[in-house]
This record gives structure tokens, C-alpha cells and sequence, in this order.
């Protein structure tokens, strides 16, 4: 890593110290990292709605949610789906990282950063359902409170106290790798000393389901084993599978945690944001703003291409984003790029809390010096030439990460993550 400029020597430092990860392959850091140990699929057929009119069958469901575990009755009347996901992995985030909060004494210097996609438009499917089917006095009274996505750090802040910088962004698929990149900047310019980020997402309700099946972008597979629905840089790839879920992290400036003897998973050194200006969910031929994007994450964390020991890749499973990706990241790394992988195959793709949940996998295989890998990767594409890591997980030296993010609008994020400081 080479050596910062003497003007940017004390600039604030960024680590993670939590993790809480809510999906259909695990809640809680364990039970998520034993699904990417034991190569096992979270995608299954749907079974909250009927799919048979629709050409997409598979998703990524969390089954047997039990939000009475995290949230007392009086709570869940305010709470729709998407809320809970947020509040909980935030708990779980600050259980991990040992950081105490409480609404009864609210702390100043600790914020929530937050993405989604879609927001709690789930919720409101159904009760726009109820609104045609009995009239207004059917819907339920706390809808416009938690219908709007902004209702995830909010009620994070308010559970825990936390009066610091609140947001919540929207940036499609790049929404919880934004949500990340920002908690750096706001512990950077000294905003915060603690940032709760995430993202979360419940969008799986016929209407909106549908929605993207229409687009032609979610996968079509209608064989066995269902979990082949998602298969991430294979030739044989038809689209990508919608889930369900939220991640949380803990960044907190370096020497709050030193202070208190935290546990540190990783640095977050480097964040980029950019936009092809191109099409809604076509990328951009030749992809010059997602090079343009690791190249800049990769300068901001001051670490070189060849420094990089894993890519955690946005790789979707369509046809043209996963082609996209792999021809952008051998023009950022060359010929012969670290190894890749897609776990999108393990969680499904719930859409703005995705990236979060990767950052979560890149942080535990810096802690645990794996390789998460590529499952359902039985047919090599010639335009994918890259080490995916295919359906095994794999040991190795793992010091700095990257997570590409990639979402609808063209938008396009990349963080990095080094080791722990010493």
C-alpha cells in the first residue's frame, strides 16, 4: 500500500466493528457464513404468492420470520417488513460490535446511513389491495409511516438514540454499498465517530415481483434443482433471482474503537460512485463509468490493482451485466485478475440491501481468510474469462477487498476494505 500524501497523513480512519446480516441464508453473521462454508442456496420457488402467471418462479425468501424476537407488539403495530429487516440488523450490528445505545440517552455522535431500493412499496402492494377491497377504513392507520424508505434509519435512530447523521439513500441495486461509502465520508469530515449502515429490502409481492419479470431481467429457470436460477457468470445464466433482506455495519472511527477495545473486522479505505448516463438497466458498451469507478476506489483507498486479493462482483446473473462486469475488471486489473466471486447464488438479490450483505461476506473473509465462492457454475463463458471460485469455498491470503455494486439507472459503486490496523 503506498504511503499517503504528508497533507492527508491524519485524515480520520474507518473500521468496522459489527455486523448484522438478516437473509434467507442466515440471520446473524454465523448462520450466513456457515451457508457460504457449506455452499448451500438460500433460492427456492415462491411460496408467498402464486408465480404461475408470471415467467419467474424463484426467489430468495426468508422463511418463518419471527420479528416478535426482536420487537415487543407495540413496536410491530409501526414496523412493516421492510422496517423490521432494518431496525433488526442494526441490533444485531451493535449486539456484534458491543456498543452501547439507548433512546433513554441519545448520543449525538452516532449516526445511520441506510439504503433501499424500493422501500416499504411491499407494504403498501397490500394495502392498496385492502383499499379496493374495502375502502379506505380497510387500510391500515400507520401506512404513510411506513411506506416511505426513509423509515429505515429513522426508526433505527429512534430505537437506539442515535441523533448523529441520519439518511437513507436510494440508489437501486447500489444502495448498501452507498450507504457504506458514505458512513466512511461522514467519519472522515468528523461528523460522526460511530455510523450504523446498511441497507434492506422486502419487495416480494406479486405486483412488484412482477414488475421485474415483465422487464425480462429475472431468471426463467423452471427446472431442478431450484436454487439453478441463479447462476452467476455461467454460460448457461438466464437473470438474476429478487430476495429479501438487510445488513448492517458498524463503522466507527479508529481510534473510538481502539478506545473501547472493539473488535475490528476491517478498514474501509475507499469508496466511488458514478453513473453510465446510458439506459436504465442496460450497461454502458465498454463500461468506462464502472472502470472509471474501481479506479477511483482503489485511489481513494491509496491501494493499487495489484494489491487487490478479492473482487466480490455485483454479478447478477444476466446476460450483459455479468459480461459487462468481467470485461471492466480485467481492464482495471489485466490479464490476470484476483479471484472473483458471485454470492448473489448464496443470498439471492434482494435488491438495495444486496451490496450490504457482501460488504458483510468481504469483511468476514478478511476475518476468516476465505474466499466465499460461485455457486451453480457448470458451463464456463468464454466472455467471463475470470477465477470465480466456482461452488467451493476456498482458503486464502485475503488482506484487501473490493464490493462493485451496480444498479438500475446505470448506477455504480465500489468500495474497498483492507485488514485491520495494527
Amino acid at each position: 500500500m503506498s504511503d499517503p500524501h504528508p497533507s492527508e497523513r491524519r485524515r480520520r480512519r474507518a473500521v468496522i466493528t459489527g455486523l448484522g446480516p438478516i437473509s434467507a441464508a442466515g440471520i446473524g453473521k454465523d448462520e450466513l457464513w456457515l451457508s457460504i462454508l457449506e455452499a448451500k442456496s438460500a433460492i427456492k420457488r415462491v411460496t408467498f404468492f402464486d408465480t404461475s402467471a408470471l415467467h419467474a418462479h424463484h426467489a430468495a425468501e426468508i422463511p418463518n420470520w419471527e420479528p416478535a424476537v426482536f420487537f415487543p407488539p407495540h413496536r410491530l403495530k409501526r414496523l412493516d417488513r421492510y422496517a423490521q429487516f432494518s431496525v433488526a440488523s442494526a441490533l444485531l450490528a451493535l449486539e456484534d460490535a458491543k456498543l452501547p445505545w439507548s433512546n433513554s440517552a441519545p448520543q449525538d455522535r452516532v449516526g445511520v446511513s441506510f439504503g433501499t431500493a424500493l422501500g416499504g412499496i411491499a407494504n403498501a402492494e397490500r394495502e392498496h389491495a385492502a383499499f379496493l377491497a374495502g375502502g379506505p377504513r380497510a387500510v391500515n392507520q400507520t401506512l404513510a409511516l411506513t411506506v416511505f424508505g426513509g423509515s429505515a434509519h429513522s426508526n433505527i435512530a429512534m430505537e437506539c438514540g442515535f441523533r448523529g447523521p441520519g439518511t437513507t439513500n436510494s440508489n437501486s441495486c447500489s444502495s448498501g454499498a452507498v450507504s457504506v461509502g458514505e458512513a466512511l465520508r461522514f467519519i472522515r469530515d468528523g461528523m460522526a465517530d460511530v455510523i450504523v449502515a446498511g441497507g434492506a429490502e422486502a419487495p416480494l409481492c406479486p405486483l412488484t415481483f412482477g414488475s421485474f419479470d415483465f422487464i425480462k431481467t429475472m431468471s426463467r429457470w423452471n427446472g431442478d434443482p431450484p436454487e439453478f436460477a441463479c447462476r452467476p457468470f455461467d454460460l448457461t445464466r438466464q437473470g438474476f433471482v429478487m430476495g429479501e433482506g438487510a445488513a448492517s455495519l458498524v463503522v466507527e472511527e479508529l481510534q473510538h474503537a481502539r478506545k473501547r477495545g472493539a473488535h475490528i473486522y476491517a478498514e474501509v479505505l475507499g469508496y466511488a460512485l458514478s453513473n453510465d448516463a446510458h439506459h436504465m438497466t442496460s450497461p454502458h458498451p465498454g463500461g468506462a463509468a464502472v472502470i472509471r469507478c474501481m479506479r477511483e476506489a482503489l485511489a481513494d483507498a491509496r491501494v493499487t490493482p495489484g494489491e487487490i486479493d478479492y473482487i466480490n462482483a455485483h454479478a447478477s446473473g444476466t446476460r450483459l451485466n455479468d459480461a459487462n462486469e468481467a470485461a471492466c475488471i480485467l481492464s482495471v486489473f489485466g490479464a490476470n485478475p484476483p479471484p472473483v466471486s458471485g454470492t448473489k447464488a448464496v443470498t439471492g438479490h434482494p435488491l438495495g440491501a444486496t451490496a450490504a450483505l457482501e460488504m458483510v461476506l468481504c469483511a468476514l473473509a478478511i476475518q476468516h481468510q476465505v474466499l466465499p465462492p460461485t455457486l451453480h457454475h457448470e458451463t464456463p463463458d468464454p466472455t467471463c474469462p475470470l477465477d470465480i471460485i466456482p461452488n467451493a469455498a476456498r482458503p486464502a491470503k485475503v488482506r484487501y477487498a473490493l464490493n462493485n455494486a451496480f444498479g438500475f439507472g446505470g448506477i455504480n459503486s465500489s468500495v474497498v476494505l483492507g485488514p485491520p490496523p495494527q
